[in-house]
């Protein structure tokens, strides 16, 4: 028996997620693709004992999600379906991830789950929008005809779909989400989350120069708090929360913390910024910066103030975090 179910433990936010589950008390159940990654997972999350259970579930197949989701109380649904390819139309990745929202969902919600803590993203947020001078809140979606990219229109939709679910054939389920915004923090192994990879390509010399876009980030270990504090909190059923630490950050303040903080460390971390056009020009032909074409010269700040009000949130100082992600990619092995 598990108390909680996460799933995708073996993930960035998941693992974060399922230590602070432990450290808390709880007894977690998690999912994973590959049944032979469990020693890995363990590894990763030190945890050798009883109190992690680790399954076979595939957000892609309906196989292993009753067993995973039975006897649990709460569910955190981390796992999102990825690809190692650029998708060839949005419903590469659009599909994958609604349906597998969706299995996780009636899972839960035949276990007789209580509540349901969904990750989904700044992405299903503050996407498709018109220059504004206010941050965005958790009033805001993203508009998905906009022509944003397939990633921020997956994490909109399956979002979309799991609020349509529990006002649904999902009646009685309990369900927040957690928003978070660009994701930081010390790393626990050698794979993880995309969006360290700016701070990696800073520190290895490979972004020559910074790209002009401003948004915020965030704590790992802060957004894991953040999910318990959804989970247990009856003020959070029914209520999205956005985790962004402050306000947001170009990217060329994210290279100036580097420098400040690491001194020799960082000395191949870039001092200039792209102009906008020369960066909207590279979009065009390059398939890697596709995805970012409508986020350049725009600042996409957002704010925290309601997870803060509302459950007592707080992230720590972002340039600390921004530290300590850097020394943590430095002190992995070569």
């Amino acid at each position: 028996m598990a108390d909680v179910l996460v799933t995708g433990g073996s993930g960035y936010i998941g693992g974060w997620c399922v230590l602070a589950l432990l450290e808390a008390g709880w007894t977690v159940r998690t999912t994973v693709r590959d049944p032979a990654r469990e020693p890995q997972v363990r590894t990763m999350l030190r945890e050798p004992g009883t109190r992690l259970q680790v399954v076979r579930a595939d957000l892609g197949g309906d196989a292993g999600w009753a067993e995973a989701a039975a006897g649990c109380r709460h569910v955190l649904h981390v796992a999102s379906p990825t690809l190692t390819h650029q998708p060839r139309n949005d419903d590469e990745m659009v599909r994958p991830a609604v349906d597998g929202t969706l299995r996780v969902l009636r899972a839960a919600h035949g276990a007789g789950v209580q509540r349901v803590v969904m990750t989904s993203a700044i992405g299903a947020v503050a996407y498709g929008h018109p220059d504004r001078d206010t941050p965005f809140t958790e009033r805001d979606w993203t508009d998905v005809d906009a022509g944003i990219a397939p990633y921020q229109k997956s994490k909109t939709l399956a979002e979309r779909a799991a609020w349509e679910f529990v006002g649904g054939e999902g009646s009685g389920l309990e369900l927040a989400t957690v928003n978070p915004t660009a994701v930081l923090g010390p790393v626990l192994g050698p794979d993880y989350s995309p969006s360290l990879n700016g701070i990696a390509r800073m520190l290895d010399g490979s972004m020559p120069t910074v790209l002009p876009f401003a948004t915020g980030y965030v704590d790992v270990r802060d957004v894991a708090a953040l999910h318990l504090l959804a989970m247990t909190e009856p003020a959070a059923a029914g209520e999205r929360f956005i985790a962004t630490a402050g306000h947001s950050l170009w990217q060329r303040e994210v290279a100036a913390i580097l420098r400040e903080r690491l001194g020799e460390r960082a000395a191949k971390v870039p001092t200039r910024e792209m102009p906008v056009w020369a960066a909207q020009g590279l979009a065009r032909v390059n398939p890697e910066m596709r995805a970012l074409r409508k986020l350049l010269g725009r600042n996409l700040d957002a704010t925290s103030a309601k997870a803060e009000t509302l459950l007592g949130w707080k992230a720590r100082p972002i340039e600390d975090t921004i530290t300590e992600t850097a020394e943590s990619l430095l002190a992995l092995p070569k």
